[in-house]
């Protein structure tokens, strides 16, 4: 009897593994601009990739559109959103107001060893430029900004901020082909000596820059 008892839970932790699993590769997959916008999915196409049934794919993607990194139509269609200049302005606006928040909590607490880190990314960033990859580049820039905001030890925040990434990252895949960068963006050399010299308002003003001059050319 104790062994019939125990399958379903043991069933209930597969799934939910299964689930979980799903959800953070997709999750990565959208911030990390891998897909474009209106890019549809399928939940056949993701427990076929996944090797999962119906139930984890079914619950991963209800949370992605729970959080706004993929849009679910009123005919059931599931695709990344498409967004409108309107939304990309307002996620700008969010950005600047809850990145240079962090930004600026994180600044006290900015030893060397943590400019070191941010210089060491920045080299990375040019790197996957110079290759013209575009998920890279992504990838390595919101390394950038999470390991200075780290740093502000304010996790509710952080996690806003790593909202609006996942619900953006459709479309800086595009502004990316749009802005065609040949060096890294030159507001991450700004942040990094303002970080140096322990300048709030000048951090403050470059970072609100980086997040926001590509996002609104877009929005043009």
């Amino acid at each position: 009897m104790e062994k019939i008892a125990s399958l379903p839970r043991a069933h209930a932790e597969t799934s939910a593994s299964a689930h979980e699993r799903v959800y953070r590769t997709l999750r990565t997959r959208i911030m990390h601009g891998e897909l474009a916008p209106g890019e549809a999915l399928t939940l056949r196409g993701i427990g076929k990739e996944f090797g999962v049934s119906m139930t984890p794919a079914r619950e991963a993607v209800r949370r992605l559109v729970a959080e706004g990194a993929l849009f679910l139509s009123s005919s059931g269609r599931v695709s990344t959103p498409e967004l409108t200049n309107e939304r990309i302005e307002e996620l700008a606006a969010l950005r600047a107001l809850i990145e240079v928040e962090l930004a600026s909590r994180a600044l006290p607490r900015a030893h060397m060893a943590l400019i070191d880190r941010l210089q060491t990314i920045n080299g990375v960033v040019a790197e996957m430029i110079s290759k013209r990859d575009a998920v890279g580049y992504i990838r390595t820039n919101l390394e950038f900004h999470r390991t200075l905001y780290l740093r502000a030890q304010a996790p509710a925040m952080l996690a806003m901020a790593e909202t609006v990434w996942l619900q953006l990252g459709p479309t800086m895949r595009s502004l990316y082909g749009r802005l065609g960068r040949t060096e890294p963006p030159h507001n991450h050399k700004l942040i990094i000596a303002a970080l140096k010299a322990g300048d709030e308002p000048g951090l403050r003003l470059a970072l609100r820059s980086d997040v926001t001059q590509g996002l609104r050319l877009l929005a043009t």
